[in-house]
């Protein structure tokens, strides 16, 4: 079951569709129809097989928190890319606010060229095939997906309590180069799990690590799965 971050769709992992499809069923949560983050969560558990692996970036990871909080014993292994355990604070929330507002008065496109300005790693700011890739991506989330998208993110709780609860193998990774959730927050996430975890940071990379490092991301995930 893979989870998509923020504005984003299934094409978020289409780089490592193939490899991870060889042998397996592929499920994509619907992480836009809702504004509470256990209302998507509950959404994934009800389409999701009766055990199944979890994999989710950014927001997308904030749910398999959620996930791992409400159905432990369903997840066989879990996978956690460019995210954080921390809950909101008022800092954090005020730019989402700001966002939510623009794209509330229609000015959804500039929230969109916002955003791309910190998720990918700077060197990577001129790449105009990855940046319509993923205008295109926010403009299928569309704007009352990304507002509901916002508020659940901004009403989510802290995540650090159950970390060390998380027993089964858990791939922690991050680009070195994120700037939204940096390897800080990943580390954090890593060592509070404990033995369970893998942490990977990958070089020259943003946020977007799916997309921006597609190789070195699909090739951690078939070691994760193949990890006992």
């Amino acid at each position: 079951m893979l989870v998509p971050g923020l504005n984003c769709t299934p094409a978020l992992y289409a780089p490592q569709w193939p490899a991870l499809a060889s042998g397996r069923p592929i499920l994509v949560a619907d992480a836009a129809r809702d504004a509470d983050m256990g209302a998507i969560a509950e959404r994934l558990l009800a389409a999701a097989p009766a055990r199944f692996a979890l994999c989710g970036l950014s927001m997308g990871g904030y749910v398999a928190f959620e996930v791992m909080r409400r159905a432990p014993e369903r997840v066989t292994r879990l996978a956690l890319l460019d995210t954080t355990a921390k809950g909101p604070t008022q800092e954090s929330n005020a730019p989402r606010e700001q966002m939510i507002a623009l794209a509330e008065k229609g000015a959804f496109d500039n929230v969109v060229t916002l955003l791309w300005q910190k998720l990918v790693a700077e060197h990577r700011l001129s790449d105009e095939a990855l940046r319509l890739q993923v205008r295109q991506m926010a403009l299928n989330v569309g704007a009352e997906g990304f507002v509901r998208q916002q508020r659940a993110i901004m009403a989510r709780p802290d995540a650090r309590p159950g970390l060390s609860a998380i027993a089964v193998p858990t791939l922690v990774l991050v680009g070195a180069e994120d700037a939204i959730t940096p390897p800080q927050d990943a580390r954090e996430i890593a060592d509070g799990i404990g033995a369970a975890a893998h942490y990977v940071e990958v070089p020259r990379c943003g946020h977007l690590s799916t997309l921006e490092a597609p190789e070195t991301v699909t090739r951690a995930l078939l070691d994760w799965f193949a990890r006992r």
